[in-house]
């Protein structure tokens, strides 16, 4: 507890400085278990924190996201409930892969396999907690209470096994199968990756535009051509597409004299002005189907007389691009692949031509190009074309292109097998639980959320990989017997072996006897989706069902969840699809969707490009509730961005902590002088504070009043980004109004009897200040609270008040409330507004009278006539 000076605390203060002190205090007092203790008993506040990788720093987007965390679980545990905040950390997955991969110069599949799996294992969980402990430095500097000791990781057996049972679960209802798909494959990672992933990380890249000729088998001298940005597929080429209804057209190059067919529409994309053909024939698409064409390559030739090359048709074929004619290769590309089924193209269990491997190289069946990286083959691709006589045209075209998240390699269009959970089959479902949540904002949800989910594809759960918790189905060879595992029990049950830890090296070799006689079943080789385990942490972080079943089962779905909009596709969509598929209820109740933090030239923040300041610098400058503060009074809050800008935080420490601090600077000063001056001893009682006959002691003490109820009812709606101006606009209230027009009072130049009444009430309204805002700003309130707290009268012995975040926020006291006192006051504020608006016009100093104001309001029966006219000179 700190001790008051006779001169009051001192003038000026280093806030970050004094946050260190207050942490330490915390530590002392062991605050945030002790307040975890005194409230359990109580309602029951359920919050899932969403698990990052420890295998990078703590950045801004972290940084927002958990003060939100932090002031919502505040707030409840301050409002009567019991708030158990465990932090989680995700241990599985790409990213803890790909740095290990860059780390041993690992290039494929075959380098893992030469190590071993067990040894690859072991290096990536030795990296898996790399930055834990700056994270947990970070995290607890920035005033944020939560639970490191009591946490999950996905790398737990516990939570692993849990993983096996939710994915058991979905499994026995049906909605689970293997398909051979074309996917987003990342060739650095090696592993196909799931729509949402895919959609996370476009960037606007130049690729080639290739125009190339297919001549007809009945007319070798007419050649139907087709435009693509993947000269790669082309060696894979096994149809071509036009739209049926469309009107194509057969044309003379008058500059070659060549003839060609192509859309009508899309003559602009060989031809630049009508002078360079001459139209020979016009029809609709649907003539050209079936009529077959020369190859572009020779390596899969064979495959003409199974019905490939041959012209297909299909509306997904538009007019505002390329030529109309749409190259397809089923092994690179979803419409292809599913119009090369249709026309049986391509079958149901054939092998499908995919001379890719798992590195994005060249087989040995593509022999000129073997080997090569597909998107370094382009240019010798189109070499090969031109000397063929094939390439009509070559150019640049710039789009939009996915990268892999993780490696920031472009991604490609690959098909391969890969276990499914049928989303597609409960979009209906998710639509209606998607409706049972409410979002802040809640255009996002009806937006941006919904709109995901009504086009929704099934999920990919399966990766390629070794660092994750196992897939645990056991199949034959033939797939036509298949388990699935769903705890460590069934699985000892089953092949007679028991098993402490769920990785790969430790299941990989276990084999469960057929009961059809097809020998022994073995684990299928991948690995969850590390979306799948984050997906499944409400189960799993309890060892749910194995453990705590009805702990958790009373809990659910959570209270609340809170992350950054980039999570409409990942974290708050497999919640919703796991939570969906095994409850049909909704994982969450309440959520809020914080918009993206950039660097302050807009662009995205980088630590190659260094265009933004290190969190941990801005703090040690100017505190973390500067930086928490500036942050939740941002537009960012409404899910919108936020251009960083360090004054910014410099800003809420000048216009806001200071004047709060002096405020509370000068309170303490006069009750230091009081006490001195007439040896009496200062003790305020919340309940002795109330009305007065001091117009502005109303006015504020209703202010205040009014203050509480609306920040009560915004926080029950979590719209933090109304609370937090309303509570910087009381603080310049305070500060700007209520303590300069009563110096005098709170002085002790009017009367012993109304100094004491003054202190008394700016006293309360600043206790009541430090309470509302110790949800936001934790240092402060804290700092402010120990040093005014031998001024209170403790009224009950059974309360711990050692921490101003072990006290309750109050609730209003609606009899003091007047609202006709609040009116006339903030009429008042106008005219001396527009007073110092004609001051400025007229460019008179401060200390001139502008003009005098004689005026009688009624304020609650009160004439001020006095009170009023003297408050506008004063302040004008």
């Amino acid at each position: 507890r700190g001790e008051v000076m006779d001169s009051g605390p001192p003038e000026s203060i280093n806030f970050p400085a004094e946050e260190e002190k207050i942490l330490q205090l915390w530590k002392d007092i062991d605050a945030f278990r002790n307040s975890l203790e005194q409230s359990k008993g109580r309602p029951r506040y359920t919050f899932y924190d969403g698990p990052p990788f420890a295998t990078g720093l703590p950045h801004y987007g972290h940084i927002l996201a958990g003060t939100i965390k932090d002031i919502v679980t505040r707030y409840a545990h301050q409002t009567g409930h019991y708030v158990e905040r465990r932090f989680g950390w995700d241990c599985h997955g790409l990213p803890v892969e790909y740095e290990i991969d860059k780390t041993l110069g690992i290039t494929g599949p075959d380098d893992v396999k030469k190590m071993g799996i067990d040894k690859y294992n072991a290096e990536c969980r030795k990296i898996v907690m790399r930055y834990s402990e700056q994270w947990k430095f970070i995290v607890s500097r920035l005033g944020r209470w939560i639970d490191f000791d009591n946490d999950y990781k996905t790398l737990y057996p516990s939570f692993m096994e849990s993983v096996w049972w939710v994915f058991k679960q979905i499994y026995e209802k049906g909605l689970v199968y293997r398909g051979f798909k074309v996917m987003p494959y990342s060739t650095a990672c090696s592993t196909p990756l799931s729509n949402f992933e895919s959609g996370q990380n476009y960037k606007d890249v130049v690729d080639p535009a290739v125009i190339v000729s297919f001549p007809l088998d009945e007319s070798p001298e007419i050649c139907l051509i087709a435009w693509t940005t993947t000269p790669w597929t082309l060696p894979s080429n096994f149809s071509l597409c036009v739209n049926p209804t469309l009107f194509y057209v057969k044309v003379k190059d008058l500059t070659t004299g060549r003839v060609y067919i192509l859309m009508e529409k899309r003559l602009m994309a060989l031809f630049k002005t009508e002078d360079e053909y001459e139209v020979l024939d016009r029809f609709e698409g649907k003539s050209l189907e079936g009529k077959s064409y020369e190859p572009l390559f020779s390596y899969f030739a064979e495959a003409k007389s199974r019905g490939a090359f041959r012209v297909l048709s299909d509306n997904y074929v538009t007019d505002d691009s390329g030529t109309g004619v749409v190259h397809q290769a089923p092994a690179f590309g979803e419409e292809d692949y599913r119009v090369c089924m249709a026309y049986d193209v391509i079958k149901k269990g054939e092998r499908l031509v995919c001379p890719v491997d798992d590195s994005g190289r060249f087989t040995a069946e593509v022999t000129d190009f073997a080997g090569q990286y597909v998107k370094d083959a382009d240019k010798n691709i189109m070499k090969h074309l031109k000397a063929s006589g094939r390439l009509v045209h070559s150019g640049n075209f710039k789009h939009s292109y996915p990268f892999c998240w993780r490696s920031e390699t472009p991604l490609i269009y690959r098909a391969v097998p890969s276990w499914f959970i049928k989303v597609e089959e409960i979009v209906d479902k998710l639509l209606v639980n998607n409706k049972k949540c409410y979002w802040v904002p809640e255009f996002v949800k009806e937006k941006r959320f919904h709109n995901w989910l009504e086009s929704a594809h099934d999920w990919s759960v399966s990766r390629n990989r070794y660092w994750g918790t196992p897939i645990p189905i056991w199949a034959s060879d033939d797939y036509e017997e298949v388990v699935c595992i769903g705890s460590v029990d069934e699985l000892e049950r089953l092949s007679g072996v028991h098993v402490t830890d769920l990785h790969r090296e430790n299941v990989d070799h276990i084999t469960i006897p057929s009961v059809t006689g097809r020998g022994v079943l073995r684990r299928v080789s991948e690995v969850f989706d590390c979306w799948f385990e984050s997906g499944s942490m409400p189960y799993a972080q309890s060892h749910y069902p194995f453990e705590q079943k009805r702990e958790f089962e009373s809990a659910f779905p959570a209270d609340f969840i809170a992350e950054g909009v980039d999570q409409t596709r990942g974290w708050f969509y497999t919640l919703l699809v796991i939570s969906t598929a095994l409850f049909d209820q909704p994982p969450y109740k309440n959520l809020i969707v914080n918009g993206l933090v950039l660097a302050s030239d807009g662009r995205k923040m980088s630590k190659r490009l260094k265009n933004y300041p290190d969190p941990v610098d801005v703090v040690n400058q100017f505190g973390a509730d500067a930086l928490r503060l500036y942050l939740i009074n941002s537009p960012v809050v409404r899910a919108e961005t936020l251009r960083f800008q360090e004054s910014g935080v410099k800003g809420v420490v000048k216009d806001v902590f200071l004047p709060w601090y002096n405020a509370y600077r000068f309170l303490l000063q006069n009750i230091s002088r009081l006490q001195r001056e007439n040896g009496v001893e200062f003790q305020y009682h919340e309940k002795s504070v109330g009305l007065s006959h001091n117009v502005m002691d109303r006015w504020i003490l209703s202010f205040t009043q009014s203050l509480i109820k609306f920040v009560h009812k915004e926080m029950k709606a979590y719209r933090l980004y109304t609370v937090v101006p309303r509570l910087v606009k009381f603080i310049d209230m305070l500060t700007n109004w209520y303590v300069r027009s009563n110096r005098k009072r709170l002085k002790g130049e009017v009367g012993h009897q109304d100094c004491l009444d003054s202190l008394s009430m700016l006293f309360d309204v600043l206790f009541t200040m430090i309470r509302l805002m110790s949800p936001f700003t934790p240092f402060l309130t804290e700092l402010l609270y120990q040093n005014m707290r031998q001024f209170i009268r403790e009224t009950s012995t059974n309360q711990n008040t050692q921490s101003v975040h072990y006290l309750m926020i109050p609730s209003a006291r609606d009899a003091l409330i007047d609202v006709d006192i609040e009116r006339a006051v903030q009429r008042m504020q106008s005219v001396i507004e527009l007073g110092r608006v004609v001051r400025d016009r007229k460019t008179l100093p401060v200390k001139v009278t502008a003009f005098a104001v004689s005026t009688y309001p009624v304020i609650s029966g009160i004439r001020c006539r006095r009170w009023l006219s003297s408050t506008l000179i004063l302040s004008i």
